[in-house]
């Protein structure tokens, strides 16, 4: 599968050039494209460098496709999550472990990563758009919960990525009013997508649903109580394979709590754990203990009463 992915993905550069494209020709690529398993050419990876290098290409090629195929839903899907993902694990999660005298580079990074999470999740509103006309601006009318009520178990991955980019977007720049005041419409897709499919991604949701609860005040729906139960939940349904929903845990509530224990065990569990044992989901591990080893790092940063082990008693001062 996957040598025929990148067989087929330089004839797709061809055929979404040309002015005179075979339409069935390019429904037979992008089907290829988007087809079952074909995330796992990135997320198998072990290498982060080399994914982080190619997806820009793989983006752009996607983007190519999906202008010459408006209405394919798999182009739809895999092209704005690959905005979101790409933004998250190669703009933002690098940017946030810069050396704190990096503020500049940092800062650009940061608007550059929100500019990817809302181009991403665009292409996903206007997914959503095509197969529930209304849906763009539904919340604002007041009409959302009846779209949501008529959306499927297969619709789970757009009300994903799709709130999962919005949130990453607000969350980079919490004074953007317009993205603020829309945040109950991205909890709402959020939460229906839990309702359909609570499993989905073993465990995806509620690791998203941790760092949601625990990240925003109770006045906009945010609850520790709620937090902990996702926790609980993720490392359940992620059966210890994930590092994840222990890293998203001791960033987003033992660091706040100040309670360095639970970090420390959160964090250690999270280097346990070993990428080979769940291929399909490698780089995403990867990832997650690299952050891991710089929280682990950087724990005088996060913490006020951090005891670094050093004894300064007999320094000559």
């Amino acid at each position: 599968m996957k040598v025929r992915i990148l067989c087929v993905s330089t004839l797709a550069c061809f055929l979404a050039a040309g002015c005179s494209v075979n339409k069935l020709a390019v429904n037979m690529i992008s089907n290829a494209l988007t087809g079952e398993g074909s995330a796992d050419v990135f997320t198998g990876d072990s290498d982060p460098e080399l994914v982080g290098d190619a997806l820009p290409f793989a983006i752009k090629m996607y983007e190519s496709l999906l202008s010459g195929n408006p209405g394919h839903q798999g182009l739809i899907l895999t092209t704005g999550s690959l905005f979101v993902m790409y933004s998250n694990a190669f703009v933002q999660g690098p940017a946030e472990m810069l050396p704190r005298d990096k503020h500049a580079e940092r800062q650009a990074a940061m608007e550059r990563a929100k500019k990817l999470y809302l181009r991403g999740t665009d292409i996903l509103y206007g997914g959503l758009e095509r197969k529930y006309p209304g849906f763009i601006g539904a919340s604002q009318r007041g009409d959302l919960p009846a779209i949501l009520a008529k959306m499927k178990k297969a619709d789970v991955p757009y009300l994903y990525w799709s709130a999962a980019g919005c949130l990453s977007a607000y969350s980079l720049n919490p004074f953007d009013m317009d993205l603020g005041v829309r945040i109950p419409e991205f909890i709402n897709l959020a939460n229906r997508a839990y309702e359909l499919d609570p499993d989905f991604g073993g465990g995806s949701l509620d690791d998203f649903f941790v760092l949601l609860y625990a990240s925003i005040p109770e006045a906009m729906g945010g609850s520790k109580q709620k937090a902990e139960i996702h926790y609980r939940r993720a490392l359940e349904k992620s059966k210890g394979l994930l590092a994840g929903p222990y890293v998203s845990y001791a960033a987003a509530v033992s660091i706040p709590a100040q309670d360095y224990d639970t970090f420390k065990s959160n964090i250690d569990a999270a280097l346990a754990v070993d990428p080979d044992a769940d291929p399909a989901n490698r780089l995403v591990n990867v990832i997650s203990q690299r952050k891991a080893r710089y929280l682990r790092d950087s724990a005088a940063l996060f913490f006020i009463d951090f005891d670094t082990g050093e004894d300064w008693e007999d320094e000559d001062f």
